[in-house]
């Protein structure tokens, strides 16, 4: 799996634990759904996306897109 994939994975995986997590425990998990949202958004436009620096430096194959 390339970066991208990953980086699509888990925030993928966050958004629908935290909605799970906002049914089920308390909507301030909303919170959480929202910076993972913003982060996704200003990944799109700066290029800059945490995660995917950290798996460059575990030594996973980067893509297109990092």
């Amino acid at each position: 799996m390339n970066i991208e994939r990953i980086v699509l994975a888990v925030a993928g995986s966050f958004v629908f634990l935290s909605a799970i997590l906002a049914y089920t425990v308390s909507e301030w998990w909303l919170l959480f759904t929202g910076f993972v949202g913003l982060n996704l958004l200003q990944s799109a436009f700066t290029g800059f996306c945490p995660l995917a620096t950290i798996l460059k430096k575990l030594g996973k194959e980067p893509g297109a897109a990092f």
